[in-house]
């Protein structure tokens, strides 16, 4: 069973808040959100999928991946890691860019805070996006992002059961 996810949007503030409860132990949630091989199962909403090109998990580290559609066609974007307490939380700037990283100004970049606690059902995922400008927010949202991020994040809880 799906359980529900907390999508909130504070356009005074440029920001998303997004919580969902896994039902396993953070670690196991944490290595979903930080390995490559494992964030290609679930990071882009179906019939897309995610392939990622290089991954450097660490401070100053970057994950540079593609979406790539049903017809092939392929959308690039990377985050940029910033401070990373491990099992607790980490941050990144998250870009859209071409396939050798190269940002794309013409997108918006998000300052992401993804953090993992333990409680009673599992383990609390919450992530904090936010954004230099209200525009840049509606862009982001305008793409579809609240859909397909939150598909991506039931697509884990499939994983994860």
């Amino acid at each position: 069973m799906e359980s529900d996810i907390i999508f909130n949007k504070d356009f005074d503030s440029h920001s998303v808040y997004v919580m969902k409860i896994y039902n396993t132990d953070v670690s196991k949630v944490w290595n979903y959100f930080t390995k490559s091989e494992l964030l290609d199962q679930w990071w882009a909403p179906e019939p897309w999928r995610c392939e990622t090109k290089s991954q450097d998990f660490r401070e100053g580290g970057i994950w540079l991946y593609s979406m790539v559609g049903p017809e092939g066609e392929r959308h690039y974007a990377q985050v940029k890691y910033g401070e990373i307490m491990e099992h607790r939380s980490f941050d990144g700037v998250d870009t859209f860019c071409d396939e050798n990283g190269h940002v794309n100004s013409d997108f918006p970049e998000a300052k992401w805070l993804f953090g993992f606690t333990g409680v009673e059902e599992g383990t609390k995922v919450t992530v904090n996006l936010h954004f230099q400008s209200e525009q840049a927010m509606k862009q982001l949202l305008e793409m579809g992002f609240e859909e397909g991020f939150k598909m991506g994040l039931n697509q884990l809880e499939e994983i994860l059961i």
